[in-house]
């Protein structure tokens, strides 16, 4: 018996020495195997990118993993105090590898492998880190023996804290967020510090499985395991007995912030500043590295530019008619799930789809889309409203989108049962919580876009390139190139300006032929109105915006310098030096146009549009800056010094008194010309119309002292929009509606008038001195030494024409009345 124990012992002996030579060789091997943990001290986790409005408000994020890191510093301990009781309570006493949780855990898996449940983990917040960091998730012995050698390694390498800030900002919790101030933000829409002890309780019960306990589709799994973690908080001595009872209690309401997008109103300025991120900085460092962004949004503005253009594409779409239900159901079909169904555009919102249920001589009763909660599910129960007759009057059909059906007398010569339709919520007064009724909508065919623009600095304040970005993310304001007809004019005149023109120099205003050589028709520019004027001076023939004068103008100072001015101006690189460039028949887009009108405004400076004006990188620092004129003296200590000067780095394109003379004849235009119904704004305007051949494309660019507005209307695929719907009828009502929202309430400020400017009275009709006061006089800039002397003596005056034809434009060469030599001395000479 002795030999046959002593020779079971020493076998066993050499089992298990030789078990733990392998499982240290093994260990060892493994050990040099482990992946190199020092990247740790340096770790930059990915952080998303958050862009900025002018008045700080956030209004977009980019990120493929939605986090915001934080330092242990910043993070209340009440969140910390959640995640130690549900994670790892003994945290700050063990080594990295918790003895007594693992016994625990074996217990437990016990009970678990009996009631055949999950095994349970033993792994402490250090081993957590580990995984996350330097491991996979397989749930292998091997790794679980990596994790608990790295998490030794750790807790010599790094602190308790630092280990602890990389698991707060690391962890995955569900609904994209990564970290624990991005879940704060995404559950409840706050920071950190305003979280409750419930709310802590509930994101500290994420890490194990967030899509068990996700708040809507497990609301109740979701409160009890947020309970249990309060209860273990209790235990663990980091809250009362009170602060638990409480806790347990709170409503379990989560509010969940909408990601990216956070300001519907500027989807199109958002996704032009992520091109420009991109372009700037690339893919890795616009999604991952927590860039700061401080754009040049105005919210407000950008609301009241949205809302405006909406409004000004709506009603042009309405006087051409209705063009039919987007849908049409069949009897007894579910009418609530047909409307779910439906393909619709979120940012149409406040509009809804309703189908058309019964028909009355007064009405048409509607059943609505249900309501689209949080969580992308529609709301229960059934909603009803009625589109009153007054709502739809304007829907004649539309047919070949060129003519007008008859008039509707009732609702059922527009609308049938079964019909499915937009419309739009219209309450008796601002701030009622339900609609009085319903107007019928559609989505126009037409689209345009806004810009807003800070004529000093370039600041892009509002865009809207579209009618809807869910439905067309093209940028109209700065991806279509688009003829700008009339609205090109002032640059011509201002060309002329400075050639020795004046505002009152006279233009025959008469039928102008040229030959535009062998077996090529002759070229006939018309006024829109096909009338003329005769002799006109330049005020009327901008205020009246006059074709066939501004072609004389052209023709008189030569193409090459209107070719030279419109790339001055940024508004064209390469235009072609052919006359009809001068009525605006070159392409450019609408942001080009809005920075030359700013020149316009702000004394002859050119601008840079810019929708940035700062970028700091995940640490703070300034990576970009749009204004970067030098300034030594901005960071002196304050000593009450007067503040210091920063240079005026613009480049002078224009002087600024051609362009104070452009402002005053472009304040005509609204007052006295094509802008006319601009002129109900009660402050100083300035603008012009414009509009293609064909009536394609609608314009109205103007400003006020200190914004530059542009507005443009066209059909996508360049088609008439359709008789009299012209730069003055279709854009110049939007850009009144932005002006009088935008600045319309505000003190009235002139336009500064530089030195070098005279005002002079003269008559508006002939652009002589006038000796008296009365509506067909008013003031007029003049440039010093350019004024009219005498308002009785007969003008010199020449007559400028195009290649002369036979039978037209005076072809034998005979002055007619009055004609001379053509001069350019501006004191009332005709051109």
């Amino acid at each position: 018996m002795l030999r046959v124990f002593t020779t079971i012992a020493a076998i066993f002996l050499v089992l298990l020495f030789g078990g733990l030579l392998a499982g240290g060789y093994m260990l060892w091997q493994m050990n040099q195997d482990l992946p190199d943990y020092s990247k740790l001290a340096n770790y930059e986790p990915p952080v998303m990118t958050r862009v900025h409005a002018g008045d700080g408000t956030l209004i977009a994020e980019y990120a493929k993993e939605r986090r915001l890191y934080v330092p242990i510093s910043v993070i209340p301990k009440r969140v910390i105090d959640a995640f130690l009781a549900a994670e790892d309570k003994n945290f700050y006493s063990h080594g990295g590898v918790d003895a007594s949780g693992i016994a625990r855990a074996m217990v437990d898996n016990i009970i678990n492998i009996v009631n055949d449940r999950r095994l349970a983990g033993a792994s402490t917040i250090t081993q957590q880190v580990a995984r996350n960091f330097l491991l996979n998730s397989d749930r292998t012995l091997t790794r679980k023996l990596k994790e608990a050698l790295i998490a030794l390694r750790l807790e010599k390498a790094y602190t308790k804290d630092k280990i602890l800030e990389l698991y707060l900002n690391e962890i995955y919790l569900g609904m994209g967020s990564y970290g624990v101030a991005a879940a704060a933000q995404i559950y409840f829409d706050k920071p950190l510090d305003q979280l409750t002890v419930a709310e802590c309780a509930y994101l500290a019960s994420l890490p194990k499985a967030p899509s068990n306990y996700q708040p809507y589709d497990h609301r109740d799994r979701a409160i009890g395991r947020r309970n249990w973690v309060i209860s273990r908080m209790q235990e663990d001595g980091f809250i009362t007995a009170e602060e638990a009872a409480a806790g347990r209690d709170e409503p379990f309401n989560v509010t969940l912030r909408p990601v990216g997008l956070q300001l519907v109103d500027a989807e199109y300025f958002v996704e032009e500043v992520r091109r420009e991120l991109y372009a700037k900085y690339g893919e890795q460092k616009l999604y991952e590295g927590g860039l700061s962004v401080r754009t040049t949004i105005d919210t407000h503005l950008q609301g009241i530019a949205r809302a405006s253009l909406r409004k000004g594409l709506t009603d042009y779409d309405m006087r051409h008619g209705y063009r039919g239900p987007l849908a049409k159901l069949q009897p007894g079909a579910n009418w609530q799930d047909a409307l779910q169904k439906q393909a619709f555009a979120d940012d149409l919102a406040p509009w809804t789809l309703g189908v058309v249920l019964e028909l009355t001589p007064q009405a048409a009763k509607i059943g609505l889309r249900p309501e689209k909660l949080d969580n992308g599910k529609f709301a229960t129960g059934i909603k009803m409203g009625a589109i009153p007759f007054s709502e739809m009057s304007w829907a004649r059909q539309s047919i070949k989108d060129q003519y007008l059906g008859p008039v509707i007398k009732q609702p059922s010569d527009a609308l049938a049962i079964g019909d499915v339709v937009y419309v739009e919520p219209i309450y008796k007064k601002k701030g009622d919580a339900e609609p009085d009724h319903y107007a019928l909508r559609q989505v126009p065919a037409v689209n345009g876009a806004v810009i807003a623009m800070d004529p000093h600095t370039g600041r892009v304040l509002a865009m809207q390139g579209g009618f809807s970005f869910d439905q067309s993310e093209f940028n109209r304001a700065v991806q279509a190139m688009r003829q700008p007809g009339s609205s090109f004019k002032p640059f011509v005149y201002a060309a002329a300006l400075d050639h020795g023109f004046t505002p009152a120099s006279l233009v025959l205003d008469a039928p102008f032929v040229m030959d535009q050589g062998p077996g090529l028709a002759l070229w006939k520019p018309e006024n829109y109105e096909h009338d003329f004027f005769g002799p006109s001076t330049l005020r009327f023939g901008i205020e009246h915006s006059r074709n066939v004068m501004t072609v004389r103008l052209a023709q008189n100072i030569g193409m090459d310098t209107i070719v030279d001015y419109a790339h001055r101006f940024g508004i064209m690189d390469n235009m072609s030096p052919v006359l009809s460039m001068a009525l605006g028949a070159g392409e450019t887009t609408l942001i080009k146009l809005a920075a030359a009108y700013a020149i316009l405004d702000n004394g002859g400076h050119k601008v840079q549009p810019t929708l940035i004006d700062r970028v700091q990188d995940r640490w703070g620092r300034v990576v970009y800056r749009h204004d970067d004129r030098p300034c030594a003296a901005c960071n002196a200590d304050w000593a009450n010094q007067p503040p210091p000067e920063l240079p005026d780095t613009r480049e002078q394109v224009e002087n600024p008194q051609t362009a104070y003379q452009m402002t005053s004849m472009l304040e005509g235009v609204i007052q006295r010309g094509t802008g006319q119904i601009i002129k109900s704004v009660p402050v100083p305007l300035a603008g012009k119309t414009g509009t293609s051949s064909d009536e394609r494309d609608a314009w109205f660019m103007g400003y006020s002292p200190n914004l530059v507005v542009g507005v443009f209307v066209g059909y996508d695929n360049p088609t008439p929009l359709g008789h009299a719907e012209t730069g003055g009828r279709t854009a110049a009502p939007i850009f009144r509606d932005i002006m009088q929202q935008a600045i319309g309430s505000q003190p009235a400020i002139p336009f500064r008038i530089p030195p070098g400017i005279n005002l002079v009275k003269v008559d508006l009709k002939t652009g002589q001195l006038a000796s008296s006061s009365g509506s067909n006089v008013i003031l007029e800039a003049f440039k010093d030494g350019t004024e009219p002397q005498t308002s009785s003596a007969s003008p010199s005056v020449g007559v400028v024409t195009g290649t002369p034809v036979s039978g037209l434009d005076n072809p034998s060469g005979t002055p007619q009345p009055g004609a001379g030599t053509a001069i350019n001395s501006g004191t009332g000479g005709l051109y």
